[in-house]
């Protein structure tokens, strides 16, 4: 199974890539870890991505096609994957597009996750990070035993910058304008599946699972 994986931020797509992997038994790519691992494996790619990112630039759309034609072409990708995070632009699905011409592959669908802006608002702008031990929680989904406390370490939870509101809908916009493009190609393709991503993990994946054949 070659699947992609699209959806607004904290729209619950770590959760169900994990479920999916287990499902199929194919390796979850996901553009942060392409370009975590090679940093960390220092081959040639490695280095031009260690180059920019020590530069405080962004990847560019040439780099991180390199990158990603290199992780598809792996032995295990070769029996199936789940694409993350990649592609985000209309010009990232030409390279995806060309990719999967090249390695003789073709993807099986397109599964994006959906969920009301005013979800996404309350999904993301309730998460608390400890500000000792990392740990998450929500304000009102997964709340800690005394406000405002970690229960493992004590330490005060904080909310980070980028889960304030006007962060939260500057991240939406961008998601409209460039991301949603390219859902719509796929679903002019017919290879889009929408999926209501409301409600809890359990029952998304079900609906997930329906999508793709599985019952």
């Amino acid at each position: 199974m070659r699947i992609v994986l699209m959806g607004m931020p904290g729209v619950g797509k770590g959760t169900q890539a994990e479920r999916l992997r287990v499902e199929f038994g194919v390796p979850h790519i996901s553009t942060g870890d392409i370009l975590r691992d090679a940093v960390r494996e220092g081959s040639a790619l490695g280095r031009r991505v260690k180059a920019t990112l020590d530069a405080g630039e962004l990847v560019s759309d040439e780099l991180m096609q390199a990158l990603i034609r290199e992780r598809l072409g792996r032995p295990d990708a070769r029996g199936g994957f789940l694409l993350d995070g990649y592609p985000r632009t209309a010009e990232q699905l030409a390279a995806l597009d060309a990719i999967l011409g090249a390695l003789s592959l073709r993807l099986d669908a397109v599964l994006l996750l959906t969920a009301s802006e005013a979800e996404i608002l309350r999904r993301l702008g309730g998460r608390r990070i400890c500000s000792g031990c990392a740990a998450v929680y929500h304000v009102d989904d997964h709340p800690p035993a005394a406000p405002g406390v970690c229960d493992r370490c004590g330490a005060a939870l904080v909310q980070r910058e980028d889960d304030t509101e006007r962060v939260i809908r500057a991240r939406l916009q961008l998601y409209r304008s460039r991301t949603q493009p390219v859902a719509d190609a796929y679903r002019q393709r017919g290879a889009l599946h929408e999926i209501d991503a409301a409600g809890d993990p359990a029952g998304v994946f079900a609906r997930l699972r329906r999508a793709l054949g599985r019952t």
